[in-house]
Formats: C-alpha cells, sequence, structure tokens
C-alpha cells in the first residue's frame, strides 16, 4: 500500500515512511492510494472470528509486505490485549467501553499499535526519533505509555496548562525515562500549532521528529478495530447500526468512517461535540469556520480546527452528508445527561461519553429503526470534578490509576514556539 499526501496526490511513500515521518514533507496528511476491499464472507461470518483476528484483516492491507504477516499478528495481539465490552443502557442503546487499557482511554489502541510499528522499522538503527504530540487530554497518556522504555524513540508531549485533569496530567509527567512533558500556556490548538511549525522549520530537519497525534496513519487507522467489534456485538440485532463518537480531532471517527469504506456495514455516523462545533456548523451551511477554542468539562475534544476532518472529505467527499450526522452540545447538557444516565439508567459515563449519548439520541429521535452505539472514550475516575460534583460520589481509582497518582509531576513549562525549537534543538545535541 502506497500512502499519497492529501496536499500534492503525486507524493507518494510506503506505509513505513508514512508511520515514521508522520506527515508528508509538503505538510499534508497521508492517505492511502486505493481503498481495500473485505470480501462478503468474512462480514458475513464475523461473528466466528476472534477480535485481534477480525482486527488482523481490516488492517493488514494498509500494511502490506512491510511488515511480515506473523509479526504483523504479533503487534495486532498485543494491542489488543484487553477487553472492549459493548454495555446495553437502555433499550436500542449501547456503550462501547474503550478505556480498558493501561491508559483508560479509547487511545490505548492507536499508541500502542503505533508504537510497536515503530519499534518494527527503527530496530538496529542508531539514530533517534523523536515523537512530538500536542494533547487535549487523553492522548498524550497513551502515547507515554506505549512508547514507554522503547530503545532508539525519545518523546515530547505539549500539554495546555491547566486545561487537562490531574489524573490525565499525572500520566503525562510521571512516566520518566524517554518521556518528557512541556506545560504549555495557551489551549490546545496553540499546543497543535507549535507542533505543526516544528514539522515546518527546516532548521529542526536533523531531530527528525514524527507525530503520534492522529494524523499519523499508524495511530489513525488500528482505530478502525473498535467499529469492527461493534458491529460483531450487536449484528445479531438485525437493526441499521448508527455510532456516535465523541469527537475533537476526529481522528476516531475517520477511523470508523474508514471501516465503512472497506466494507462494514454501518449504517451512519454521528459526530459529537461540545461547544467547539466547527464541524457542526459545517454540515449545515458547507462553510469551514473554525472559531477560537472553548474550554469545557470535555476537554479532550477542545479542538476548534480538528485536523482529521480533510481525510473525512477525502473518503466522502459530496455524499458526506448521507453517512455523517454532527451535532454540538453545551457543558449544562453534558452534565444533566451525566446525572440522567446515572440516576436512571445506572451508567456513569465520562463528560465526553455523555456528549456521545446527547448525539445518539438526538439522532435516534430523528431516524427510528437503527439500533444505537455511541463511544465511552475514558474512564469516569479521569473527570472527578464534573462528575462527582454532579453525581455527589465518590469514584474509586482503578489500579492503573493507583500507581500513575503516587508518581511525581514532573513538566518543563514554555509559553512560545521558539522555547519547544530551543528545546528540541538541546535535545539533539550529542551527548
Amino acid at each position: 500500500m502506497r500512502y499519497y499526501s492529501l496536499n500534492n496526490h503525486d507524493i507518494k511513500v510506503s506505509f513505513k515512511e508514512a508511520a515514521i515521518t508522520g506527515i508528508a514533507r509538503d505538510k499534508g496528511l497521508y492517505f492511502p492510494e486505493s481503498i481495500p476491499q473485505l470480501d462478503n464472507d468474512f462480514i458475513d461470518n464475523i461473528e466466528n472470528y476472534s477480535p485481534a483476528e477480525i482486527a488482523l484483516k481490516a488492517i493488514s492491507p494498509f500494511v502490506g509486505d512491510e511488515i511480515p504477516q506473523d509479526e504483523l499478528k504479533r503487534i495486532v495481539a498485543e494491542t489488543l490485549s484487553f477487553d472492549f465490552p459493548v454495555v446495553k443502557v437502555e433499550e436500542g442503546v449501547y456503550s462501547l467501553e474503550l478505556f480498558h487499557g493501561p491508559t483508560m482511554a479509547f487511545k490505548d489502541v492507536g499508541a500502542r499499535f503505533m508504537s510497536r510499528c515503530l519499534d518494527y522499522f527503527t530496530k538496529g538503527e542508531n539514530k533517534k526519533i523523536t515523537i512530538l504530540v500536542a494533547t487535549s487530554g487523553d492522548t498524550g497518556g497513551a502515547v507515554a505509555s506505549g512508547f514507554l522504555g522503547v530503545e532508539g524513540i525519545d518523546v515530547v508531549i505539549l500539554y495546555p496548562s491547566g486545561k487537562v485533569s490531574p489524573v490525565q496530567e499525572m500520566q503525562l509527567t510521571a512516566m520518566g525515562q524517554n518521556i518528557t512533558a512541556l506545560e504549555v500556556s495557551g489551549t490546545f490548538d496553540d499546543c497543535q500549532d507549535m507542533v505543526k511549525q516544528a514539522f515546518l522549520d527546516e532548521e529542526l530537519m536533523d531531530v527528525r521528529l514524527t507525530s503520534a497525534n492522529s494524523i499519523n496513519i499508524a495511530r489513525w487507522l488500528p482505530q478502525m478495530f473498535y467499529y469492527f467489534l461493534a458491529y460483531k456485538e450487536l449484528k445479531a440485532l438485525g437493526k441499521p447500526l448508527a455510532i456516535s463518537v465523541p469527537s475533537g480531532n476526529f481522528g476516531n471517527i475517520c477511523a470508523g468512517m474508514m471501516a465503512k469504506k472497506i466494507g462494514l456495514p454501518i449504517a451512519h455516523f454521528i459526530a459529537s461535540t461540545n461547544a467547539n462545533d466547527t464541524v457542526p456548523r459545517f454540515m449545515k451551511t458547507q462553510q469551514y469556520k473554525p472559531e477560537a477554542t472553548v474550554e469545557t468539562i470535555s476537554n479532550a475534544m477542545d479542538v476548534s480546527n480538528p485536523s482529521n476532518f480533510v481525510r473525512i472529505l477525502e473518503l466522502f467527499g459530496e455524499s458526506l452528508t448521507a453517512e455523517l450526522t454532527s451535532y454540538g452540545f453545551t457543558d449544562a447538557e453534558t452534565l444533566q445527561t451525566i446525572k440522567k444516565l446515572y440516576t436512571e439508567n445506572g451508567y456513569l459515563a465520562d463528560p465526553h461519553g455523555a456528549v456521545g449519548y446527547l448525539g445518539l439520541k438526538k439522532f435516534l429521535a430523528e431516524n427510528p429503526g437503527h439500533a444505537g452505539v455511541f463511544l465511552e472514550t475514558a474512564h469516569p475516575v479521569k473527570f472527578p470534578d464534573s462528575i462527582e460534583k454532579t453525581l455527589g460520589i465518590g469514584i474509586p481509582l482503578p489500579e492503573q490509576i493507583k500507581s500513575v497518582m503516587e508518581g511525581n509531576k514532573k513538566s518543563v513549562e514554555i509559553s512560545s514556539y521558539g522555547e519547544l525549537k530551543d528545546f528540541l534543538k538541546e535535545k539533539h545535541q550529542p551527548k
């Protein structure tokens, strides 16, 4: 499989090069040159396959022969080494829980898959790769966990100071080893802009930067796995399936829409956002106008200019409105929904999952006859302020979180791109 830049289709690279560089030399996102098609027999009999077998079938065409099949099989098995339960919340509505991994966030899958691919690709090389990543909450922790101790790879994570939860911050800052956290005075978009500027900076060409945000195909594509697993669990219902995805940078929902493109029969997707509603407004007006980022309680979605939306447009173009519906919701609606789900349904949702539920319910009210799934993307313990105050309960710390909270925060404070550049240049200097 070859990948082209969305800025210039003549720029084409291998899966390996796309995974290592993260972004094209013209700063376009990579996109597969062709869309593979799964055979109908596999989809018709998906219930007979294990999660690892399903994932291997889905990802293999995108990797091709660049990773031997036995090695890719091992990578997939290690990536999916935890559960992805589908939980019935109410009649016709299900939650796909993606928070049972090591950092208790859906991004564990992409980070684990990417780290193992890069580990395979860089074995024996004597030049380090620096992974530069911006996070609005959970990406940084998942990347830190996935790449912790991987030889030949340094990880530098930018996060907005005071705009991630205490648990999320400790997952970023307490790892040590080859992980460094940069605490940025600003918003997630400021962090993302700094990362993009670093990739454009010719003076940093020798640093060998790559990204572990969902712009990287090795982080983006394995997120298809979730949708296959949900379909497998709910296929017996015999109803068209609508899936609502809490959406910030739109990598997760884009992966789901790629899964549909290669043959997974998902009827419709709902991109559910918070007050950062660039895409809901676009779907109404066909005008893409990002506004200033709004800080919300669903902080991982505080993104006003989602990088992956350009891939969704590439996938579906003029037919997008038939495939995707998008709604935005307020913090007040989110808190009301957290309370409703807990008191009426006995289900404890985090703010992102609550937004996903809101979008799903709105779609189902307008489109009866579907079965619905919303993605629960992070464990509620990561958001104690909004949940515990709303419900008046304490959330016990899972074992994965206890060990992190016992660590020591260590971060480097920066407020400008110049400081990031100086840090990267200094880090690159021979010791």
